[in-house]
């Protein structure tokens, strides 16, 4: 299955071998200088505005001072922090340098920190803060490559007297007096960069090992933007909204990718908590994020209506009638009849477009979603309240995305066509490979790796697949997770997964049944709807361990795999399940930092409540830890109960 097309879009740039993301942004800056904005932040209330010409005399000096402080050509250069300016300059700058930027998720453990630094021989730390400080003052005896650690936060900081720190401004500093002693440096640097030299090392996210390290090419890079523009083009005057992880190639994919070539203004949260709010301020054009955050405002837009008055509550369902019934019609590629299109203008005033604003997608022109499966009922629902949600498929090993859903053309169980200059195509063994200019070069080190995932110039994915009569590409699961049923049946315990998280009772689920006798469940419910509930019913409870086990809980999940399991093969059913305790943790290893479960890990973790699940018992007693965010390891003691799914849903 090949791309259609090649057509280009409007101010399409042309990708040269030569042309590397720094020298891309000197021409941007050169073309729009003071007269657009690159990139805003909110502070303190306020957006600040960064010119073009501001974007480029930042990175110039960050760029020239990490010079003066003995960056080099291949250096890597390690990152940690909330998506901010400086992040960005501080990526592009590594770059105008020649060296290579690494990022780190904000949220990861020092073992992992340790690693990773470690791995990618880093030789420089940028941190945001004193929080980010601190684990690299923790780890750096075990990183003998590490040279400095450059923090940008001054919060906290004032008693750190340490030789190998030194404050961004101060960098910055250093950049100044460079420029003037050696001017026109900075231009050297910039010119003498490749498109196939390394600009990034991405980690991924270890669903099965260690992190792997995708070495990516500025070519990659830029070949992936542009393909992904001729299939959905953005404009200069387009807003983008940057606050899911720069360690998360999705991130990257519109902040850099698209980003440069476009010219379409970022725009950066004041705090990850008040990132929701501020969406709603700017109104993006374009939206890319995982499953969990779709799942998220899915989840915040069921809890308002269980809280709503009855009329409002009709009114919701009644437009939502409206909108699941026109929603069909274009899935199915049919024209909507008149009297339809009558009734949905009338609940977009009445319904949809207060839920597209309250969402901040009132201005949205594409949303896409990515990096794990999207259940069925949440890509019927966006639709419904008129969002144009698409299913992108890729890996980090591809700069990001390799098949997208084309405007028109959108079939919720499957991901898509490839994007221009982009072959897929299904192994003997269904599994799924792929090859196109942003395959990337290569693992970091692993060598062994790379010659299992690359090979002839095909990207193999571990991903089983099928290509539809329609030339759709459908992701049916990780190969190594696909289930085999009672009656000998595959099934992708991902798919029901996904279904059961449309619950706004359920945050978590993990499905259990290869080659046993009936499928079971273990499910984290959702603290505060749940918790809700119970307040509104007059159950009491003191913490998460106690709500989760109490009686009335576990019929109110009941009743939600229930609603799932009508939907289901027999052999598929969920037959018994239990509440766990505790929520799972990417801290506790359980998820990825890109919030993907681990499965074997977690089977692992909890196989005395799979083996109970298998039993006639109805009560494990359990002792367990949990790991908190700072290394704290707390033990938990929880009688865990198990119940049978009934209305035909029972063992057998």
């Amino acid at each position: 299955m090949s791309a259609a097309g090649k057509e280009r879009y409007p101010g399409e740039i042309d990708i040269t071998d030569d042309l590397t993301l720094p020298k891309l942004l000197v021409r941007q800056a050169t073309k729009f200088g003071d007269g657009k904005v690159a990139m805003r932040e909110k502070e303190y209330g306020i957006w600040r505005p960064v010119t073009w010409r501001q974007y480029l005399e930042n990175v110039k000096e960050i760029t020239l001072g990490l010079i003066e402080l003995g960056l080099e050509s291949g250096d890597k250069v390690i990152m940690i922090g909330d998506n901010r300016p400086e992040a960005l300059w501080t990526e592009m700058a590594a770059m105008c340098g020649g060296g290579i930027g690494v990022w780190l998720f904000q949220d990861c453990l020092m073992d992992e920190v340790q690693y990773i630094v470690d791995h990618s021989d880093s030789k420089f730390y940028v941190a945001e803060g004193q929080e980010e400080v601190d684990k690299a003052l923790a780890i750096r005896d075990q990183c003998p490559k590490l040279k400095k650690i450059i923090w940008d936060d001054p919060k906290g900081m004032r008693h750190y007297d340490d030789p190998m720190l030194i404050s961004l401004d101060e960098v910055r500093e250093l950049g100044r007096k460079k420029d003037k002693e050696d001017p026109g440096l900075f231009e050297k640097l910039v010119s003498r960069g490749k498109g196939q030299d390394v600009c990034l090392l991405f980690y991924t996210s270890g669903t099965t090992s260690v992190p792997k390290g995708a070495l990516l090419t500025h070519y990659n890079m830029l070949t992936m933007g542009r393909n992904l523009m001729r299939v959905d083009p953005c404009t200069p005057s387009d807003d983008f909204v940057s606050y899911l992880p720069f360690a998360w190639i999705g991130e990257q994919m519109m902040s850099i990718s698209c980003g440069l070539q476009i010219g379409f203004t970022i725009n950066f949260p004041e705090e990850p908590e008040t990132a929701q709010h501020n969406v709603r301020e700017i109104g993006p054009h374009v939206m890319f994020a995982p499953p969990r955050l779709y799942e998220q405002y899915t989840r915040s837009i069921q809890v308002k209506h269980l809280d709503a008055s009855w009329l409002k509550r009709k009114i919701f369902d009644w437009s939502m009638q409206i909108g699941y019934v026109t929603a069909e019609f274009k899935f199915e590629k049919k024209p909507v009849p008149v009297y339809w299109q009558a009734l949905r203008k009338l609940a977009d005033l009445a319904c949809y477009k207060k839920i597209r604003d309250h969402l901040g997608l009132s201005h949205i022109r594409h949303a896409y979603t990515g990096g794990a499966a999207m259940g069925p009922d949440h890509f019927r629902f966006f639709h419904a309240i008129g969002v144009n949600l698409k299913q992108i498929y890729g890996q980090t090993e591809i700069a990001g995305i390799s098949v997208v859903h084309r405007d028109g053309d959108i079939k919720f169980d499957t991901v898509g066509t490839p994007i221009p200059e982009t072959e897929v195509k299904i192994t003997e063994t269904d599994e799924i490979v792929s090859k196109s200019p942003s395959v990337f070069i290569g693992y970091y080190k692993m060598p062994e790796e790379t010659e299992k995932t690359l090979k002839d110039g095909w990207l193999y994915s571990g991903d089983t697949g099928f290509i539809d009569e329609d030339g759709h590409l459908v992701v049916f699961d990780r190969s190594k997770d696909i289930m085999i049923l009672n009656d000998a049946r595959k099934f992708s315990p991902q798919f029901l997964e996904a279904r059961l998280k449309f619950s706004p009772y359920l945050k978590d689920a993990l499905i259990v049944g290869h080659q046993r006798p009936y499928v079971t469940a273990i499910l984290c419910i959702d603290y505060a709807t749940v918790g809700k509930w119970a307040e509104d019913n007059g159950i009491n409870y003191t913490s998460y361990t106690e709500l989760s086990q109490i009686p009335q809980v576990y019929n109110l999940v009941e009743k939600s795999i229930r609603e799932v399991n009508r939907t289901l093969p027999d052999s598929a059913k969920i037959r018994r399940f239990a509440n766990l305790y505790k929520e799972f943790d990417a801290d506790d290893d359980e998820l990825t930092r890109t919030r993907k479960i681990r499965r074997a890990f977690v089977e692992n973790r909890y196989k005395d409540i799979i083996g109970a699940l298998y039993s006639n018992d109805e009560i494990l007693h359990m002792e367990t830890n949990i790991t908190y965010e700072d290394g704290r390891v707390v033990e938990i003691k929880a009688d865990i109960r198990l119940q049978d799914v009934g209305e035909g849903g029972g063992k057998k």
